[in-house]
């Protein structure tokens, strides 16, 4: 007969070591749940630009309504020629006429200040970005006043055009009306 040896007994090792990478994945995929968690169900929905005087905002859109509704009287729907300064410098003198329409309804607009302190601490500051604007405009008519068909080149402010900016603040304040015109032919 033959003999047959068993195989050693394995030895008890003990408890398998922790795997580092498992635990590391594991508190970053319960990060990103808490995160959303959070920013869907607790995270304040208000926008950063909307302030508390909703009067203010009333009154700010119908100023900036009246102020469209001129504007709209000054459309031109000729097509430029290009090669006609004078026709060039036409669409310059119709930009400024809507640019002093803009101005008037901005200094109407300002001219009575928000009831809250964030309201007090936003709208100067949107009134600034509004004359940056306006000051592009002007520059923009002296180009066209000059024969040149030019492209309206107008403020960046955090790589995004100031009339976005603009526009942005008006729409979280229920202004629509007093966002800078799309067509700056009114």
């Amino acid at each position: 007969m033959t003999a047959t040896t068993n195989p050693p007994a394995p030895l008890d090792e003990g408890p398998k070591p922790i795997n580092a990478w498992k635990i590391l994945i594991s508190i970053v995929v319960v990060g990103f749940a808490a995160f959303w968690v959070w920013a869907l169900f607790f995270a304040s929905k208000e926008s950063i630009n909307k302030i508390d005087d909703a009067a203010w905002s009333e009154r700010a859109q119908s100023v900036c309504a009246a102020a469209d509704t001129e504007r709209e009287g000054l459309v031109d729907m000729r097509v430029v020629d290009q090669d006609d300064p004078e026709m060039i410098a036409e669409r310059g003198d119709i930009v400024a006429r809507a640019t002093d329409i803009l101005e008037k309804m901005l200094d109407d607009v300002v001219a009575v200040a928000p009831t809250d302190p964030k309201g007090q601490a936003l709208v100067p500051e949107w009134e600034a970005d509004y004359r940056t604007y306006l000051d592009d405009r002007r520059t923009f008519v002296e180009i066209l006043r000059g024969g040149e068909n030019a492209v309206f080149a107008e403020t960046a402010v955090d790589g995004i055009p100031i009339s976005e900016k603009i526009a942005r603040f008006a729409a979280d304040n229920h202004m629509p009306d007093c966002s800078p015109p799309t067509d700056l032919a009114s």
